[in-house]
């Protein structure tokens, strides 16, 4: 983004922190339970690998960060950041697709209606989908999470970008 921001907003989700708290937790005080035999080292490695990849689950997905600015829109989870120029942009709108379809939150990748997308979502809030012009790599789309979906897009379609239909 080279403009200061002219919107920031801040997502976050106690179901989300919690549901990976809880795998974290579990996975540990399983891993401990582990320790004490000698024939678990495989289950007690694995037991440990889930609490460690749950921790950083709760650690980094903790926050969504969307800035919006003069020339861009960027979402950032915690070590994660994706920037998207506006003259990138097709289309914004409210993404229709089911929570079950999408699998989870945190940033995920899939193939929905023949188009790649990567998402940025939590298990609750709405979320906002972004078709781009040219791909980033594999990603045509990009989906997030947002409590104010009506604003966001507004401010998106405000900078004569993102009206087109798709």
């Amino acid at each position: 983004m080279t403009h200061d921001p002219v919107y920031i907003e801040r997502v976050s989700s106690n179901k989300t922190e919690g549901l990976f708290v809880v795998f974290a937790l579990s996975f540990f005080v399983l891993f401990a339970g582990l320790g004490q035999s000698a024939a678990s080292g495989v289950w007690s490695i694995a037991a440990f690998g889930l609490f460690a990849f749950f921790l950083f689950y709760a650690l980094n997905y903790r926050t969504l960060i969307i800035q919006l600015s003069e020339d861009a829109l960027q979402l950032q989870f915690g070590i994660f950041k994706w920037t998207i120029p506006f003259e990138n942009i097709i289309t914004c709108y409210v993404d229709p697709t089911s929570l079950w379809r999408i699998g989870g939150a945190g940033i995920h990748f899939t193939w929905l209606d023949g188009r790649y997308r990567a998402m940025f979502n939590f298990l609750e809030h709405p979320r906002l989908v972004v078709m781009l012009k040219r791909k980033k790599g594999p990603v045509q789309d990009i989906a997030f999470s947002t409590r104010r979906p009506e604003k966001v897009m507004g401010l998106v379609h405000s900078t004569g970008w993102g009206k087109e239909t798709g």
